[in-house]
């Protein structure tokens, strides 16, 4: 199984369901949201473009029926889950100051910083509400109370998480496990929460939700370190994105890290050299990509993903899911951590 297989299962309901928790307000702050999710264009035009992968609220519904739950019952905390990655997505463009995503220019970009930051603040509070519609569905008011619980928990995580990136921006003393801490945080969290939703809101067996939860989790580990190795050596008529675009962004990923750390000295000087620079030049990423290659960076960033992609299928197997969704998380697993885009 792949991420648009994933999409295509729970798509209608789940876009009816996003559609709705958004509505159809005339205020522009709701315009902005859906030019953001690729609904519109930036005159409120309808879009027949894909917006997001919709791949993180797939996972908590198809978590939900791999335990044994009615998908549709996960509904409002998928819907949840996708406002939560969306409104992180609008702060991180403009604290990043990014231009584009997904091909189009950002929200900031177009309609100011201000406006952007009020855009996924709303967005969040959206998200809060969506959860609550769980008691809608029949879920009982424990679960539900548990549900939001679980999901401003993460939150908190991923500001955290940004908080770490922020903080390592400056700094040239990065470990490996700085940055397993961070990114624990900024995406493995996301993923736990989205797994262990699904899960809670299909089954009472606590053994399976947190195995589940700790599925998802590592799941998250080696899918951004793969989302790293593309940010280097991904091909951008692949990827959509600018060849070697992390190191256009100085981004110190875990091949830079790394390499920082492993690289001889003469390498590991030019490496920072580069990254001192207040600019980074198409000229200068054929030199760090030599850096990293001599260094190894690659093959160590993959290695490091595959074992977290295990321990991910470890968490899995002892957890009780049906014979054939296992599988499919397996095979969905498997995929994320080699994809090329």
């Amino acid at each position: 199984m792949n991420p648009e297989a994933l999409t295509l299962r729970y798509q209608p309901e789940l876009e009816l369901a996003l559609r709705s928790m958004i509505g159809d307000s005339p205020l522009d702050l709701y315009h902005m949201m859906r030019y953001h999710l690729g609904w519109v264009d930036v005159s409120g035009q309808s879009k027949f473009t894909k917006g997001g992968k919709l791949l993180r609220p797939g996972l908590c519904l198809l978590s939900c029926e791999s335990v044994g739950g009615d998908w549709h019952v996960a509904l409002p905390a998928a819907v949840a889950l996708e406002l939560v990655h969306n409104f992180s997505l609008i702060h991180d463009d403009v604290e990043d100051g990014d231009r584009e995503r997904r091909g189009m220019p950002t929200v900031w970009h177009v309609w100011g910083q201000p406006q952007a930051i009020n855009t996924g603040d709303a967005m969040h509070a959206l998200s809060r509400l969506a959860v609550l519609r769980l008691e809608e569905k029949g879920v009982s008011l424990h679960k539900v109370l548990r549900a939001a619980r679980t999901l401003d928990y993460t939150c908190l995580r991923l500001c955290e998480g940004q908080y770490l990136d922020i903080s390592y921006e400056e700094r040239a003393d990065i470990s490996v496990e700085d940055y397993i801490a961070m990114i624990s945080r900024k995406t493995a969290v996301l993923f736990e929460c989205t797994l262990k939703l699904g899960s809670l809101l299909g089954v009472d067996d606590e053994h399976t939700i947190e195995h589940m939860g700790r599925f998802g989790y590592n799941l998250g580990l080696a899918f951004q370190i793969q989302d790293d190795v593309l940010g280097i050596w991904g091909r951008d008529d692949i990827t959509g994105k600018s060849s070697a675009s992390d190191i256009l962004k100085k981004k110190k990923t875990l091949p830079v890290i790394y390499a920082v750390q492993n690289a001889e000295l003469e390498q590991r000087e030019e490496l920072l050299r580069i990254y001192g620079q207040q600019t980074i030049f198409q000229g200068d990423i054929a030199a760090v990509q030599r850096v990293l290659n001599k260094a190894g960076a690659r093959e160590y960033a993959v290695g490091v993903a595959e074992d977290y992609c295990e321990k991910a299928l470890s968490e899995l197997d002892m957890a009780s899911v049906i014979p054939a969704r296992k599988e499919e998380l397996r095979s969905l697993a498997r995929f994320m951590v080699r994809r090329e885009y």
